[in-house]
């Protein structure tokens, strides 16, 4: 495993992270669930990323319990995790000082641990102002709850607005920056990665596979194979909400073309969508979930793989058709 620095903040992580969206949320039974997460750190893996609403907490429950029963200590690995949206049934929301307060103390005894390493913004609020915020997180920071702060999807003019003010007041900068990111969806390199380049943020990018596409497993005019992430309705929400993109047979008969690059320079297909993403200097971090700790191994085979040019070119000719920017 290698590892990079998380923007100009106190953190290195992982180059392979790993997710506990669907598999610590209930996607899997709880025991293969934590085995999955004591896979990862005998891989390697230090940074783990949930969120609180995730499985209405279940998530962070879950990656806790892993953590704790593993034999690592708490300082050999980093939590990172999320507020913003609603949490189950509770009516709460945003990331008003209050929340900020609630939430993180609401999430630390989720997951049994004294301090959170990563504290980020699931998503910009709108109706909090966003000095209210950083205040907010940089007393987290200051109390020791919290050691450092970032956000996630945020629009550009915010983290830039963000930096700009926490520079100003002396509070806290951001470290880091949560987009998404793959080789068929790369609309962060427009403006994002500039601005987190500018301002000191790393980026850990979520769902480098574009949601299991890239791994080859989904054949065009097929439908999805058993047990995977498309055939279950519980957990293909967002492959749907999407729009049914990444699972229309033109883009699928596409993605199958990668296989044979992939070949060529002895890696799967879900190797080198890893080692496409972790190409560029920006991404501190790619984000992986697994429903088995065997494909764990797998993943982190990408870390500190270099893509020559050409190999970079023969995806994007083969890709480009195809992929958001």
């Amino acid at each position: 495993m290698q590892f990079r620095h998380l923007g100009n903040g106190p953190l290195t992580v992982s180059e392979i992270g790993f997710g506990s969206w669907l598999t610590l949320a209930g996607g899997v039974e709880k025991a293969r669930a934590i085995a999955c997460v004591h896979a990862a750190l005998d891989q390697g893996i230090t940074l783990f990323d949930t969120a609180n609403q995730y499985g209405a907490g279940e998530a962070e429950r879950v990656l806790g319990e892993g953590l704790r029963t593993s034999s690592a200590s708490r300082d050999k690995y980093l939590i990172a995790t999320k507020l913003f949206n609603q949490v189950g049934d509770e009516p709460d929301k945003g990331l008003s000082a209050e929340q900020v307060v609630k939430q993180l103390d609401r999430s630390l005894t989720r997951m049994g641990t004294d301090y959170i390493d990563l504290y980020q913004c699931h998503r910009y609020d709108k109706e909090t102002p966003l000095e209210e915020t950083l205040e907010a997180l940089d007393r987290a920071v200051q109390s020791g709850k919290v050691r450092a702060i970032g956000v996630s999807e945020w629009p550009v003019d915010k983290i830039h607005a963000a930096a700009e003010l926490t520079a100003k007041r002396g509070w806290t900068p951001m470290s880091s920056s949560q987009p998404q990111y793959s080789m068929l969806w790369r609309k962060p390199e427009a403006a994002v990665f500039a601005a987190c380049r500018d301002h000191g943020l790393g980026n850990i990018v979520y769902s480098p596979l574009a949601q299991g596409v890239l791994t080859g497993k989904y054949k065009p005019g097929q439908p999805p194979p058993e047990g995977s992430r498309a055939a279950n309705p519980e957990m293909n929400i967002t492959m749907e909400t999407n729009g049914r993109r990444f699972r229309s047979d033109f883009l699928l008969e596409a993605v199958q073309k990668l296989d044979p690059i992939a070949a060529d320079l002895g890696l799967t297909m879900m190797q080198l969508a890893l080692a496409w993403v972790l190409r560029r200097s920006e991404v501190s971090s790619a984000i992986i979930g697994a429903s088995r700790p065997e494909q764990i191994a797998a993943a982190v085979a990408a870390s500190g793989v270099t893509l020559a040019e050409e190999a970079i070119a023969r995806t994007d000719e083969v890709l480009g058709f195809v992929t958001l920017r």
